[in-house]
């Protein structure tokens, strides 16, 4: 059948009619953001950075505004935004595939890859672009992918034009102290940290080789992972403009927002086995143990704690509380007029450090059984557990008979007192435990007792303390340190 001229004219202008309700009804459904207006620019070669949006909150932020700015600049911008579960209230984000929303938390109805996040990126670098950033200038992107390509330095940052722009930091990390150390940048603009608010480039495969990439605080976490490496960030003089409207328009939501931050970074820091944050100035932030929670390992097993098995020694938070213990209780004990000496492993960290040695778990002080009498807590300790006005525990310990006094109810750091008492000129004891330094000694040791300073404080200590350490551990102990069971773990690697 033939059309005549008029039905194919009619039926142009039916498809014709169709054409223009589809893209009208298409239209309808974009987000506004990626209406706004046409892009400035676009990348003949394709971008080379996709753009990872982790850093926000999703009770009030300007992620929208945030996404919307880069795919001006470059509408085939890939961009990732990452958050642990759906944002509520829900993101309006542009609906086109080089923008993806990527949740991290695992979930029944979706593949163990979709909750990977460098599942989503297929470019070399990343830019760690924080809330409350826009794109304004053109090739800032492209200017700090330069930079990196031609620098050591393994990140490269810039500035975002908040009221709290990145500034260069020094850090040191200290597994084995659980320390990080904060200070002023010797070499800025490279430097090993930044304070502040900061778009962060690195190439991909380095930031997804970290051991927890994305976690949050973004900052805090990043350096922390890239400083133990020696990876050193390079910050530019090239600002990125801060959204126009603040990401937390409320007294409310910037409240909350603080108070969940230090919630996040709190946990993160514990999670990273950062017990201590020292900062430019001497101020201390302590994210360990402490008197209302448990200490920081568990039962030790054959004098060896679980943590040096992790090439870690003791936690700062557990060095400060037995310091804290072992004044108190030196100041009861002389108070009370009982006669004590440092002991053991605490005699050889005076002897050797001034202090507790940096691996043990807990303070050993002899005492004169036959003072026990003159001190209160004692006292009532051998009647049972007491518990004194400051928190300190006073019990007998149930492996012998000796004291131990703990720092708390919760937390069960403590001091033992071993009670000696002489016979024929030689302090003896009725409870031996099997440690080499567990041995009698002549009473000329005691006779007079020393001061010497021992964590923080002056303890009394033997006399003439290099020969009772040799007595106890053998010649040359103070100058060659050792873990206390080598025989299970050894300081040197050996056995």
């Amino acid at each position: 059948m033939r059309l005549t001229r008029c039905q194919a004219a009619l039926a142009a202008a039916i498809t014709l009619n169709l054409l223009v309700l589809f893209y009208v009804s298409w239209l309808q459904h974009q987000p506004r953001s990626s209406r706004a207006r046409a892009p400035r620019r676009a990348s003949a070669a394709g971008p080379r950075v996709t753009i990872l949006v982790r850093e926000f909150e999703a009770f009030d932020n300007a992620v929208p505004e945030l996404v919307d700015s880069f795919l001006q600049q470059d509408a085939a911008q890939p961009v990732v935004v990452v958050a642990d579960t759906l944002p509520y209230p829900p993101l309006a984000l542009p609906r086109i595939p080089n923008v993806r929303l990527a949740l991290l938390q695992p979930a029944l109805d979706r593949p163990a890859a979709a909750s990977r996040p460098e599942t989503y990126v297929a470019t070399e670098f990343v830019a760690l672009v924080p809330d409350g950033a826009r794109a304004e200038a053109p090739g800032q992107l492209e200017r700090m992918v330069e930079v990196l390509r031609a620098g050591s330095a393994r990140l490269v940052a810039a500035p975002v034009a908040t009221a709290n722009p990145a500034r260069c930091l020094a850090l040191n990390v200290s597994l084995r102290e659980w320390t990080a150390r904060y200070g002023q940048a010797s070499a800025a603009p490279r430097c090993d940290a930044l304070d502040g608010d900061a778009v962060v480039l690195l190439r991909a495969r380095d930031l997804f080789n970290l051991s927890a990439p994305l976690a949050r605080p973004v900052g805090t976490s990043l350096f922390l992972q890239t400083a133990l490496r020696g990876w050193a960030v390079r910050l530019l003089d090239l600002p990125f403009a801060a959204a126009r409207q603040s990401p937390l328009a409320t007294a409310h939501a910037r409240w909350k927002a603080e108070r969940e931050g230090r919630t996040r970074r709190a946990a993160l820091l514990h999670a990273l086995g950062i017990r201590l944050v020292s900062w430019e100035g001497g101020r201390l932030e302590w994210f360990g143990c402490s008197k209302e929670t448990t200490r920081c390992f568990g039962t030790v097993v054959g004098d060896t704690p679980a943590y040096l098995y992790e090439e870690r020694w003791t936690p700062p938070c557990c060095l400060r509380a037995l310091r804290e213990t072992a004044r108190y209780v030196v100041g009861v004990l002389e108070a009370a007029g009982v006669r004590y000496w440092l002991e053991g492993g605490s005699l050889l960290g005076a002897a050797r450090h001034g202090d507790i040695i940096p691996w043990d778990y807990d303070v050993d002080l002899g005492i004169y059984l036959e003072d026990v009498g003159n001190c209160e807590q004692l006292r009532g300790a051998e009647a049972g557990s007491v518990v004194d006005e400051r928190g300190f525990v006073w019990e007998k310990a149930v492996e012998g008979d000796f004291f131990r006094v703990q720092y708390s109810e919760s937390n069960h750091l403590h001091v033992d007192l071993w009670p000696f008492y002489p016979r024929n000129g030689v302090m003896t004891k009725d409870t031996w435990l099997d440690h080499r330094q567990d041995v009698e000694f002549p009473e000329h040791f005691l006779q007079p007792l020393v001061p010497l300073p021992f964590a923080g404080f002056v303890a009394q200590a033997p006399n003439n303390y290099r020969r009772f350490l040799e007595l106890k551990f053998g010649p040359g102990v103070i100058e060659n340190p050792e873990y206390p069971n080598p025989a299970l773990l050894s300081l040197t690697g050996r056995g």
